[in-house]
């Protein structure tokens, strides 16, 4: 299983520097938050994506995908009844997901809590809004050669969509496309045996594509209340072969340090297990 490193948790190193640290601290690659590239990331033209990329390569660092999608620029929602903001935030979407392809991704997870907002009294709109959305970014993902993840964010994250892998599976099988799939975000899942259920009902499936490695606390793996042994053994024993990147929200004492423990934590675990 591959790790990557969410890259905002170091954004304040250049992007040489999130890929030198990254590949020194023992990641397998940078899963990126396009707001940490520009204010406008579906603005960066081909030039600069190419030096981005080649930046990559040179540091010997992969990007891996990208999430966090929507939270630049401001103003979109695939869930807003105003037809202006639902072209404008499809058109970031597309735009995104060629730069996933461009940089060398070959995934993108959609989060974004803040653009996927229901309208109270008007949630099966707001649903069947987002639904078309990721209809139109199933066929831009295809085109790309990308696969686009829809991020179930728990049943505390206040939009109300997709809170479940099977709220994803739902819409998943409305769209009907094999470039749509999901993810697991460890501390929206809940508990251990919440994580180890939903692992051991889709990854046989092929419903999980990837998994975001944070603690209950909020900060990276081992540094909480989740029995990540436990979690890790789940995957190895269901020969879980997708990809996973750590994504603290909480960084203690700073980014670096909490991305070198979490990664150091991770290895060590799937060593001994491996014995």
């Amino acid at each position: 299983m591959q790790i990557h490193l969410c890259n905002e948790v170091v954004r304040d190193l250049d992007f040489a520097g999130q890929c030198r640290f990254a590949r020194e601290a023992g990641y397998d690659g940078l899963e990126i938050a396009p707001f940490t590239l520009s204010p406008e990331p579906h603005r960066l033209d081909r030039a600069t994506t190419r030096e981005l990329r080649s930046i990559a390569d040179g540091e010997g660092t992969a990007v891996a995908g990208l999430h966090w999608l929507l939270s630049a620029p401001e103003g979109l929602s695939i869930t807003d009844a105003d037809a202006a903001v639902a072209a404008r935030t499809a058109e970031v979407g597309r735009r995104l997901v060629a730069l996933c392809a461009e940089l060398g991704g070959s995934y993108v997870v959609h989060g974004s809590p803040r653009q996927r907002l229901l309208e109270k009294g008007r949630e099966e709109e707001g649903r069947q809004r987002a639904a078309a959305y990721f209809a139109a970014m199933a066929e831009a993902a295809r085109e790309a050669g990308v696969v686009y993840l829809l991020e179930p964010l728990g049943p505390t994250d206040g939009t109300g969509l997709i809170r479940t892998v099977e709220d994803a599976v739902a819409i998943m099988g409305e769209v009907g496309s094999p470039a749509l799939k999901s993810m697991l975000d460890c501390y929206a899942t809940g508990d251990t045996k919440d994580i180890i259920a939903a692992l051991a009902r889709w990854v046989p499936h092929g419903v999980i594509h990837h998994l975001h490695f944070n603690d209950a606390n909020q900060r990276g793996p081992g540094e909480g209340t989740l029995d990540f042994p436990a979690i890790l053994d789940t995957l190895r024993r269901l020969n879980y072969a997708g990809t996973s990147a750590v994504e603290p929200f909480v960084y203690w004492p700073d980014g670096p340090s909490c991305a070198a423990r979490s990664i150091g934590y991770l290895r060590g675990v799937i060593a001994a297990q491996a014995e």
